[in-house]
């Protein structure tokens, strides 16, 4: 079974009803993505960044997994197919497809603020992190998001799992966040590539560009997949 390796972005979940930042001016929900979405941010105020990640995890919690999703899960029945998702909302796993890797965190866990947040993850009761809940470490529980300025780490596990890719296909992502958008350069001569983009992205010649939101352009994905 050839390995389907995907690199998804926002604009998958757009489609769902979930905004994108740039999208939307420099905001997320009407928030400045300083004041919310950095190191600094969380220092600063962290009443105001739970505050934020509260409200997408309420909203993340009240969409469905769009037609592309649901493709994406499908195409597990012909191909061995894993997800490298810049994504923090659990979409892809709601529509059913199975291996997937978040590069910046996940929306519906928390994790220690304290010197070992990476050591262990919680599942959080309800949309809500409050200021006062604590992990057993006994530091107050953060969103487990990557921020702007922290390390991805899972970029590595990432980079390896693309380079084993027969076919790799990218979908919903401008490929302007770095260092997500280098795992381009981990596909291996003899694989096979794609992207799903309305719009021009830096992907190079060797992709073939299906130029169509989501929705349709995983329709024309899966018709081109059907013969190779």
């Amino acid at each position: 079974m050839q390995k389907l390796v995907v690199l998804s972005g926002a604009g998958i979940s757009a489609e769902s009803g979930l905004g994108t930042f740039r999208d939307s001016g420099g905001l997320w929900e009407n928030y400045r993505i300083e004041d919310v979405a950095t190191p600094e941010a969380w220092h600063k105020d962290k009443a105001l960044v739970l505050e934020f990640y509260n409200l997408r995890r309420k909203v993340n919690n009240a969409a469905e997994p769009n037609e592309a999703h649901r493709i994406l899960a499908d195409l597990e029945q012909y191909f061995d197919v894993h997800i490298v998702t810049q994504n923090i909302d659990n979409l892809h796993e709601r529509a059913g497809s199975t291996k997937v890797l978040h590069l910046h965190g996940e929306i519906t866990k928390s994790k220690s603020s304290g010197p070992n947040q990476e050591k262990a993850y919680y599942d959080i009761d309800g949309d809500n992190i409050e200021l006062g809940d604590l992990c057993p470490d006994g530091y107050q529980l953060r969103p487990h998001v990557v921020w702007f300025g922290e390390a991805v780490p899972l970029l590595d596990a990432a980079a390896e799992i693309v380079s084993e890719a027969d076919l790799f296909l990218v979908i919903g992502t401008s490929l302007n966040v770095y260092p997500a958008a280098g795992l381009i350069h981990s596909v291996s001569n003899s694989c096979r590539c794609f992207a799903i983009d309305p719009k021009d992205i830096p992907v190079g010649g060797r992709f073939t560009h299906i130029r169509e939101e989501a929705g349709e352009g995983m329709e024309q994905f899966r018709r081109l997949a059907a013969g190779l």
